[in-house]
């Protein structure tokens, strides 16, 4: 299985290069997505390190003066019909080099600082001459990386506890999570708005699989009002109907400040402020995402306080930090083992992206049952941080033979493993290279 699945993997990277980035797929994502990037330069690393250097790039040359790394950034040689909402609909004004309608206003997790690091050391393994071109690197990517979390654990700390908030659903990338739905049910659903701005992504993909036109109809409304805002984030709580505190996003925040304190002890900079930022946000995130009655963590509405009712896929992955209390790392695996989540030994495939046992559990719409490698690939990296080594092992190898009976899909069924979405998906793709040549416990996620 090993070299077949190697070899569908880079050639799948192969085919989705596209000039100086990487797309997710040919069929419904022609651009550059944010997260991805970071997903993809891990496994990239491996078969093309310079391209996987190279994406990393061409992502932060899009940042904004402000520190935000927009979550796509748009390609000008693909047309404004073939991917909506294209760069017209975000109208994002010029900014540094970079041309008017270059990218979107949202963001995504800040998963980067650990993916740089992660290339830099593979690079490092091959030698000092591979090391010095990686560290040229780092010394690049790493003020740039300090902005993007500066700008988050700044101009996005809407509650005023030290989180970042998202703005909008697809700012967590798990777009239409049951997480969100207690706080979308307050934004209206202007179905109007799909007269003018008619959806693409059901041209591609089937409309069972995809967002409903009421949620979609959210999305829309939601970055047309943050857009004639400024893109700006003053008294977010105040004005902005969609302001939420996410478990998962937030996670993979301060995991970045731990990649970044190692980064910056290769750099020359003091990495005593990355590590205090990082147990600052862990700090925050079980003092105000974990719900003690249920022994999970969840979602929170800034703007109501209230913790979402659903117990979903994000509520584990607060596991990725090496200082999260032993007690709550113990309740997150009594999830994830649980008949709600169900790690391999109970199912033979990796976790859902929620909850089996909810009545609105839906096998087909993406963020609401679908499997997905990416959150599998973070649980994991937890699980060996926190000692539960055979349970990695497990989740490992139940990902490396779903893909490769199924193919490397966007994500997956979660009762049958059939793949769903696009496929020759790049993360997908990137991240079972890393699992078919990396099984030891991430050295970013030590404590650093």
């Amino acid at each position: 299985m090993s070299a077949e699945l190697w070899n569908s993997a880079a050639h799948v990277l192969d085919a989705n290069w596209s000039a100086d980035h990487m797309v997710p797929s040919r069929q419904l994502y022609p651009h550059q997505w944010s997260w991805d990037a970071a997903f993809i330069a891990i496994g990239l690393a491996y078969v093309n390190p310079n391209r996987a250097w190279r994406d990393l790039r061409s992502l932060f040359e899009a940042q904004w003066p402000d520190g935000r790394v927009p979550h796509i950034v748009f390609d000008p040689g693909t047309a404004e019909a073939d991917y909506f909402p294209g760069p017209a609909f975000w109208d994002v004004p010029g900014y540094g080099d970079r041309p008017a309608r270059g990218s979107t206003g949202l963001v995504q997790p800040p998963l980067h600082a650990v993916a740089a690091w992660e290339v830099y050391r593979r690079a490092a393994a091959h030698g000092a001459a591979c090391a010095h071109a990686a560290r040229a690197e780092l010394e690049w990517l790493y003020p740039r990386l300090v902005a993007q979390q500066e700008y988050l654990t700044g101009r996005r700390n809407a509650g005023g506890a030290g989180l970042a908030s998202i703005v909008h659903p697809w700012e967590s990338g798990l777009d239409n999570s049951p997480a969100w739905d207690s706080a979308l049910a307050a934004v209206p659903a202007d179905l109007d708005l799909l007269d003018r701005f008619r959806r693409r992504d059901l041209a591609v993909a089937d409309a069972a699989h995809r967002p409903t036109d009421t949620d979609y109809a959210r999305y829309v409304g939601l970055v047309l009002a943050y857009r004639d805002a400024g893109y700006a984030d003053t008294d977010l709580a105040a004005r902005h109907d969609f302001v939420v505190e996410c478990p998962s996003f937030n996670a993979i925040l301060a995991a970045a400040e731990h990649a970044l304190a190692r980064i910056a002890g290769v750099v020359g900079a003091d990495p005593a402020a990355h590590r205090q930022r990082a147990k600052e946000i862990t700090d925050a995130i079980v003092g105000r995402l974990y719900d003690p009655r249920t022994h999970t963590f969840r979602a929170r509405d800034v703007r109501t306080g209230m913790l979402s009712p659903k117990r979903c896929v994000n509520g584990l992955m607060p596991l990725i930090l090496p200082d999260l209390p032993v007690e709550h790392a113990a309740a997150i695996m009594a999830e994830a083992e649980s008949a709600r989540f169900g790690l391999p030994e109970r199912t033979g495939l990796p976790v859902p992206s929620y909850d089996r046992t909810a009545a609105d559990f839906d096998a087909l719409r993406y963020w609401r049952g679908p499997i997905w490698i990416n959150i599998n690939w973070l649980l994991r990296r937890g699980m060996l941080l926190h000692g539960y080594h055979d349970q990695a092992e497990d989740l490992r190898t139940s990902m490396l033979r779903l893909v490769h009976r199924a193919g490397h899909f966007e994500y997956y069924h979660p009762d049958h493993g059939e793949g769903i979405g696009a496929p020759a998906f790049s993360w997908t793709a990137a991240l079972t290279l890393d699992l078919l040549a990396d099984r030891s416990v991430p050295a970013y996620a030590r404590a650093a």
